[in-house]
This record gives structure tokens, C-alpha cells and sequence, in this order.
């Protein structure tokens, strides 16, 4: 077994003492971590029934026990006979404490008390109720990342009813495609959006929008952009004040725990988005887990993530209601302004729990921003990234730049599950490029290509070997679970395989490098685009990079597309820089044999490379949905490419 290097950070005996993790284990009679998650995982119903206890999970109905037939994934039921409402649980405070701040990159800032709160989503569930809105019904926001997305998923899921929501920077087509196969009946919509000092006014979007919606009774404009929105055009159309309808108590529906809570999309990059149906209640225990134990999150935080409402961390985010924390939203460009505006709200808001993608951070690195220097930054103690894998780099960057006493926690999971496989562990230390631990009540196991695990240091695959309470209900519109079935268990039948390239290490932990159906394969060596990736855009000049497989007869050669910053030229000797340096830090097998410069990487609307949208083009092969781009525009520049790599090939 290699050596365990030595931590980036370890939380001080105080600290780790008073965490929540720490007070579970001394609940459960675990010694460590490793024994907390061994037990988690080989006595579920002990672990999750004491789960719902210590998480305060509140039921009209408890449960007439924790799970049956434990032996079937796909096939598991959690806490049968329990009765609850999710709303509920994110409302449980009704006081003065601030529940959800607000800032725009403009600089306006409003709050809303959880008293204040309360009184507003049973208002607005009150209006949907009248406007025919009950259980199962689907209601969809057209939404930015303000107080009044929050509250319309609130009152939508308090009668039942199943919550959806896009950014208002998607397409009209990338739309239709998610909320015309769910079919809502009541759509709610910004007017427009400010981002990077523009506007951008959603009004043509929203009418084409709505006009494809058949299904839609009512549509709800939520003046965003302008004081008076245009309403023309639009069927049944109202503002949101003037739907909203006088502040009163709200109720909550009671339903099972499996009663679905959420549709989620996936990306959409090889054809029409997957309709992913959530359950209330696995959503909620699985969040709150990752919230209060993993994250340590408490009433008096203060939280933040860098999201938008087309993003799961979102519904992540907001699920830190329940536990009578501060919700802090952003609307806006993270680097507008100037690249420390995050920072300048986390100290204005005393953010305690500041997240955002592991992009953002390697772009201010680029940026030469230094929060340790020019902000005090002085409750943020955990600061989280997803969204891809955080290169060793940037986990210097942190402990270095931004600051060195918090615990950086490196998740990772998926709008799948709308939740994490791996992710923090207050109580314990951070290395640099790892994900601290496994869940708890997460089996994450590295499997082969023969479905066995595999030993610590070798990569593989990711799976969970046992059910876990948020795995999907379902894909809509999926009768008999075919579709869903062949999503995540055809590969290896009865494990879920996520489909993360990954290792375990020698810490407990893990190392995610990628997509597995991206990985890279030169010479029959499987490599993780992540880890070229870690090397490239440590270079000052790169700004970031895109590897693909050129299949070449019987072998893949590794294509690299880089983007520079004004400045940079790109040429011979910029090329062998880069191959130099992959050779000496990684391995030969890294170094590229072709290097292109591109003005941008094709990306997901939520910010991801799109690895296997370029592979296609490149191929020759259809690129996907263009709709689930948020620069599709830049594939051109890849069909280019692909003639000049077809011409080089040897007759």
C-alpha cells in the first residue's frame, strides 16, 4: 500500500470534539470514522433509524420500520407507513432569524425571516391551491437564484406537489425539452436577469416558452429585471405579487416518504434530458445528513453555494432551511464586479459555509486574487467544491490564498441522486487532491472491469454496492423502470454504477479523475482526463484545457484543446512546454500528440465540460442535444479541428 502523505489541514481537538459528526459517533459507539461507516453500511436499519432521530426528521406518521427488501437495488423501500410533508421539515422555525438572504450582482440585497417565510409560502400554496394545484401535480420555475424560487418550490411541495426549475439562461429549446415531457401546470418565470453588467430580458423566450406548454394554466412573472413586466402574449398570465394573495400560515400536505418531491434533469448531451423523479423524504434524510454531519452546518450558520436554480446544488442548498441555518443566495456573475465579489458577500454575510464549482477556484487563482490578504473573511470556517474534480492545485491555492485554518471538502454525487457519494468529514483531515470519506450509509466501492473491487490506489469505476434512501423513484414517463434500470444497473446488475473514474487512497478517501466514458486509453492505459487537467491548468498560461481520445486504428491518441489568457500566444514552444511538463508530472502516456488552441470549451448549462460532446465532433459523430450547451457555438471550432486531425492521419 503507497504512503499516507500528510495532511493540508486537521481541525483542532475543540473543534473536532463539538462537531456534529463527532457527537453522532459518541451516540453510536464508534471509535473513528472507519468504524462510524463500517457500521452505516452493515446495519442500515440501526444506522438510518438513528439517522432520522438525530436529524429530527418531523412525521405526522413515524415509520413502522426503517426498510424492507434491503437485498434489491433497484427495489428498496425506505420507512414505510411514515407520513410527512417536505416543506414542513424546511419550516419546522417560525422567528426573527434571517432564513434566506438575497444579493444580486448589482448590489441589491433583501432577506426574509423564517416567521416572515412561513407566512409567505402559505400564501403562495394557498394561490396554487385555488388555482387547482394538488399532489403529484407538477409545478415548473423559469427561475434565477432569488427569495422567490425558494418560496414557490416551498408552497408547491407543501400541497404535494412536484417542484421543477430551469435557470433563466436556458435556451427556449433546452426548456422545452425538460418541462414538455413532466407537463406543469403552472409555470413560474423571471421577467430576465442581469449577468456580467447585462441584461438580458426573457420576455420572447418566456412567450415561445409557454405557447409550447399545452399543459400550462397559469403562468406567474416574477418581476426580476424590470419594475413593470410585459405581459402580452402571455395566457393567464400574473404577476407574482398579484397572485400571492394575503400572508397566512401555511399546511402541509401528509404524504408517504417515497411521495415524489423533485423533477431533475440530466445534462441533455446526448439527446433528450432524463426526467429524474426524487422522493421527499430520501431527499431529505440523505441532505440532511450530508448537511449536518458532513458539513457540520448549525443554526447559527451561515451558508452560500455559487449556484443557479438549473444546478441540484441548489435543491442542496436550500435543504439547509431545515436545519434553521441562514441561506445566502447569489444571482449573478461570481466575477462581477471584480473577481473577489464572492468574498466581498461572504464577509458582508459572515458566511460561514462558502461553496462554489472547482472551476471558480482555479479561475481566481488565475486571477492572482488573494482573499487572505484583501478580506476578513472571519466566520468562514468549510469551504466546499463540486461540480468536477478539484485539482491538487487548487487545494494549495486555498490553504495558501484563501485561508488556512478551514476545512476544504471536495464533493461529489450527482443530480442522480441529488445528493453526494463521497464528501467532508469535519473531524478528520484533509489531503491535498482527495475527497476526505465515503458517505455514511454509502457502500462506494472502485470495481474493475470484471465487477470486483479493486484495492487501494487502483482505479476503476464507482458504485455503491447497497440501496441508500435518495436514489431515484424513478425516470417520468418510464413504465416498468426500463430506462432507469439501464441508467445505472445494466453494467454491473444490482450495483449502482455512477460512472466517476476513480481510486480509494490510502487515507480512506477517494480521488475522482473524471468520467468514465471519457476516460482517456493510449497505449491501453486507462487515464483520467482530471489528470491532465490537474497538470495543464496549474500553468500560468492556460486557462483551462479539454482531452479527448483520437481513435487511431487500434489506439487512442490523447487530443488536448487549450484556452489562453489575452496575451498568451500559442506555439511551438508553448506546446512543448506543456508536453514537457505532462511528461515529468504525470506520465509519457499523458503527453498529448496533438495540442489546438480554442477560444472556449464547449460546457453543460450548469458549467461542466462537455468531454463527450467534443469527443463526437471530433469523431464525426452527432454532438447530441445542442440545446443542453451553453455555447454550442463553439463546436464549429471543433469540426475544424477534426478536418485538420483527419488530414494529418498516414494514408
Amino acid at each position: 500500500m503507497p504512503p499516507q502523505p500528510e495532511p493540508l489541514w486537521a481541525p483542532s481537538p475543540e473543534r473536532a470534539a463539538s462537531s456534529n459528526m463527532r457527537r453522532f459517533m459518541r451516540q453510536a459507539g464508534a471509535a473513528d470514522y472507519e468504524a462510524l461507516h463500517r457500521w452505516s453500511v452493515e446495519s442500515p436499519e440501526a444506522f438510518w433509524g438513528a439517522s432520522w432521530s438525530f436529524l429530527d426528521i418531523r412525521a405526522s406518521n413515524p415509520p413502522d420500520r426503517v426498510v424492507d427488501r434491503f437485498d434489491l437495488m433497484p427495489g428498496a423501500t425506505w420507512f414505510p407507513g411514515a407520513r410527512l410533508n417536505f416543506a414542513e421539515n424546511l419550516l419546522s422555525l417560525d422567528d426573527s432569524r434571517e432564513a434566506l438572504v438575497s444579493w444580486t450582482e448589482d448590489g441589491r440585497r433583501r432577506s426574509l425571516t423564517y416567521h416572515d417565510l412561513r407566512l409567505e409560502v402559505g400564501a403562495l400554496a394557498a394561490a396554487l391551491a385555488d388555482a387547482g394545484v394538488g399532489p403529484a401535480d407538477r409545478v415548473a420555475g423559469y427561475v434565477a437564484n432569488i427569495p422567490e424560487a425558494v418560496t414557490a418550490m416551498l408552497a408547491t411541495t407543501s400541497l404535494g406537489a412536484i417542484w421543477t426549475s430551469c435557470s433563466p439562461d436556458f435556451g427556449a429549446d433546452a426548456v422545452k425539452s425538460r418541462f414538455g415531457q413532466i407537463e406543469p401546470t403552472v409555470l413560474f418565470a423571471v421577467d430576465g436577469y442581469r449577468y456580467a453588467g447585462q441584461e438580458h430580458d426573457c420576455a420572447a423566450r418566456l412567450r415561445e416558452i409557454a405557447r409550447s406548454l399545452s399543459s400550462v394554466e397559469r403562468v406567474v412573472v416574477i418581476p426580476h429585471l424590470h419594475v413593470a413586466p410585459d405581459l402580452d402574449g402571455l395566457r393567464t398570465a400574473s404577476l407574482y405579487e398579484d397572485f400571492l394573495g394575503s400572508p397566512q400560515e401555511p399546511r402541509f400536505e401528509q404524504l408517504p416518504f417515497d411521495h415524489p418531491c423533485y423533477v431533475l434533469y440530466s445534462s441533455g448531451t446526448t439527446g433528450k434530458p432524463k426526467c429524474i423523479v426524487h422522493g421527499a423524504g430520501g431527499t431529505l434524510i440523505q441532505q440532511l445528513k450530508e448537511l449536518v454531519l458532513h458539513t457540520d452546518l448549525a443554526p447559527r450558520d451561515r451558508i452560500f453555494f455559487f449556484t443557479s436554480c438549473g444546478w441540484m446544488m441548489w435543491n442542496w442548498l436550500v435543504s439547509g432551511l431545515a436545519v434553521g441555518a441562514t441561506v445566502v443566495l447569489y444571482d449573478g456573475s461570481p466575477f462581477h464586479p471584480w473577481e473577489g465579489s464572492l468574498f466581498d458577500l461572504a464577509d458582508r454575510e459572515s458566511v460561514s459555509v462558502f461553496g462554489a464549482g472547482a472551476r471558480y477556484f482555479s479561475e481566481i487563482e488565475k486571477a492572482g486574487l488573494e482573499p487572505v490578504r484583501s478580506h476578513r473573511l472571519a466566520e468562514l470556517r468549510t469551504i466546499l467544491s463540486t461540480g468536477s474534480p478539484l485539482a491538487d492545485e487548487s487545494f494549495g491555492y486555498v490553504y495558501r490564498a484563501v485561508r488556512p485554518d478551514v476545512q476544504l471538502s471536495s464533493i461529489s454525487g450527482g443530480t442522480d441522486i441529488v445528493s453526494c457519494f463521497a464528501l467532508g468529514n469535519p473531524a478528520g483531515p484533509v489531503f491535498r487532491g482527495e475527497l476526505q470519506v465515503p458517505g455514511l450509509g454509502m457502500r462506494v466501492e472502485v470495481f474493475g472491469d470484471d465487477g470486483r473491487s479493486l484495492p487501494v490506489g487502483e482505479k476503476g469505476e464507482l458504485v455503491c454496492t447497497r440501496p441508500f434512501p435518495s436514489m431515484p423513484i424513478g425516470f417520468w414517463n418510464d413504465p416498468g423502470g426500463a430506462r432507469y434500470r439501464a441508467a445505472y444497473f445494466e453494467r454491473f446488475p444490482g450495483v449502482w454504477h455512477h460512472g466517476d473514474f476513480c481510486e480509494r487512497t490510502p487515507s480512506g478517501g477517494f480521488r475522482i479523475w473524471g468520467r468514465s466514458d471519457t476516460v482517456l486509453n493510449p497505449g491501453g492505459v486507462r487515464i483520467g482526463t482530471a489528470e491532465i487537467y490537474a497538470v495543464v491548468e496549474a500553468m500560468d498560461q492556460v486557462v483551462e484545457a479539454l482531452a479527448v481520445g483520437w481513435q487511431q486504428g487500434s489506439d487512442e491518441k490523447v487530443v488536448l484543446l487549450v484556452r489562453l489568457p489575452a496575451g498568451v500566444r500559442f506555439n511551438d514552444a508553448l506546446v512543448e512546454r506543456i508536453r514537457g511538463r505532462l511528461r515529468r508530472q504525470a506520465s509519457p502516456r499523458h503527453v498529448p500528440a496533438h495540442v489546438f488552441q480554442v477560444d472556449a470549451v464547449p460546457k453543460t448549462r450548469s458549467g461542466k465540460i462537455a468531454e463527450l460532446a467534443a469527443r463526437n465532433v471530433l469523431h464525426g459523430r452527432r454532438a447530441g442535444n445542442f440545446q443542453a450547451l451553453e455555447n454550442s457555438e463553439c463546436l464549429d471550432a471543433l469540426m475544424r479541428i477534426r478536418e485538420r486531425l483527419v488530414s494529418s492521419e498516414p494514408a
